[in-house]
């Protein structure tokens, strides 16, 4: 039986009232889908899906991270709801149910999601809205358990093979005494964490701006033999409106943008499909600031997850964050779309000399019993005090081709992402799918009362960048 990594675990701690972990998809589908229909598909798929087959098992006491225990018999009546919006059933009352839904936490006693089926929409449409923990998932992985439940053509397929059986986890006494075997080689770890650690302090966010860190680093890096590595921005980030720590209560709107004017701006200025969006998410929040209190004078710091996740391997987090500079204070579209593509291009090369492991060798470096406090205690703090982060951006690739659920033909999927008192209070995250971009924006309703301002900066910032490149 599979254990949480420490990285897993963190999600799982870190959580509070209003610091939730929660990742969620929107998928938007043309037709309507019959709960019985869903359940009977779910009841035929979710053997092979293994995270949404498994619940907690915590170690006594919590000296230890939980493990994973298969659920053999899971209540799809629980976990698949319904829901009807009134009429008129337009994109902002089913916004505002997505906002209510994301922001509750989930039953830790049972398998960790949750999906609602939502009737009611204008056009013939319905949403279905799939929540999952972080713990057990990350984006990609999160992509990865929607596409088990999708199909090529309307007709389901019947999935192959006999899907694979969880071993069941150790008793209690066996817990204690792996939990007990861990603490003791935890002191090795830390030292050994802290040797690895000390080419890389310069990217460890907060840690980085400390005086001589960068001295330390390129010592550290020298005697290694790893040479000079590409520099890293030091600037810490700006206070912003939506700086601090997050409320219990969330806002959620969404947008599409189509994926052939994203790749034509892409190639008018010679950048990737990612410098793009992480330009046009440059210029919708630069509008946002212009018109709720001022642009700062420094960019901003975006938290950009990079998946570690080789092919084939699926479970659990495998992710490392960067942070990276959002020339927001840079008025010219094109400029600003040049320094983007310019502290993109020194991340990546940075990545790729050296992956981002430090988290999650920090995570096993520190005894999980202390991982809980740590983790709520180092939130709280970072959160009333110096947030290193000014808004979280991810951008998640996704098939180029129709998919379908129950017969029902899949129009958007829009990612419904995670908002903490460290990352601030807004999260841009996209998902392209057949040719179209759809971008899921979730902010603090006290921070940022009107999403839907953003989604509509974020088309007037592409529109922008489209009127030069044509």
């Amino acid at each position: 039986m599979p254990q949480l990594t420490p990285l897993d675990a963190q999600f799982l701690h870190f959580e509070t009232a209003t610091n939730v972990a929660n990742i969620a998809g929107l998928a938007i589908l043309e037709g309507d889908v019959n709960r019985s229909d869903l359940q009977a598909l779910l009841e035929q798929r979710l053997p092979h899906v293994p995270a949404m087959r498994r619940k907690l098992a915590p170690v006594p006491f919590g000296l230890d991270h939980p493990y994973w225990v298969q659920e053999d018999d899971l209540d799809l009546d629980y976990h698949v709801r319904e829901i009807g919006l009134p009429p008129p059933g337009d994109d902002r009352q089913l916004a505002e149910q997505i906002s209510r839904l994301h922001a509750r936490r989930l039953d830790r006693n049972r398998p960790l999601w949750e999906i609602d089926l939502i009737h009611g929409l204008s056009g013939g449409r319905m949403g279905l809205y799939t929540k999952i923990h972080h713990a057990a998932v990350d984006g990609v992985g999160g992509a990865d358990v929607l596409a088990a439940l999708l199909d090529l053509t309307p007709v389901p397929a019947l999935r192959d093979g006999e899907p694979e059986r969880d071993e069941p986890p150790p008793d209690r006494l066996e817990m204690l005494g792996r939990a007990l075997i861990r603490l003791g080689a935890n002191p090795a770890q830390a030292v050994r964490f802290a040797a690895r650690a000390l080419p890389h302090l310069d990217e460890i966010p907060v840690v980085s701006w400390m005086p001589g860190t960068r001295l330390v680093s390129g010592l550290a890096r020298r005697l290694a033999g790893s040479g000079e590595a590409p520099g890293l921005p030091s600037l810490p980030a700006p206070r912003t409106p939506f700086s601090g720590p997050v409320s219990a209560h969330r806002r959620f709107a969404f947008v599409s943008l189509p994926l052939d004017e994203i790749k034509l701006v892409r190639k008018a200025f010679e950048a990737t499909v990612n410098d793009v969006v992480m330009a046009v998410c440059a210029g919708a929040l630069r509008r946002w600031l212009a018109a709720h209190g001022g642009v700062p004078a420094q960019p901003l710091v975006a938290g950009i997850p990079f998946s570690l996740r080789e092919a084939g391997v699926g479970g659990g987090n495998q992710v490392a964050f960067m942070t990276a500079p959002l020339a927001v204070q840079v008025d010219d579209p094109v400029e600003r779309l040049r320094q983007v593509r310019q502290a993109m291009q020194r991340i990546k090369e940075r990545f790729s000399l050296a992956p981002a492991r430090w988290l999650r060798e920090f995570s096993e470096s520190m005894p999980a019993a202390l991982m809980g406090l740590a983790s709520r205690s180092a939130f709280g703090l970072v959160g009333q005090t110096a947030p290193p982060i000014n808004v979280a951006i991810s951008n998640v690739p996704g098939p180029q081709f129709p998919l379908y659920v129950c017969g029902a033909r899949l129009l958007t999927h829009y990612p419904v992402s995670v908002i903490t008192d460290v990352s601030g209070g807004v999260n841009i995250t996209a998902f392209s799918y057949n040719g179209s971009l759809d971008i899921g924006v979730v902010t603090d309703r006290e921070m940022v009362p009107d999403a839907w301002e953003l989604t509509g900066y974020l088309r007037s910032s592409l529109d922008e960048l489209l009127l030069i490149a044509e």
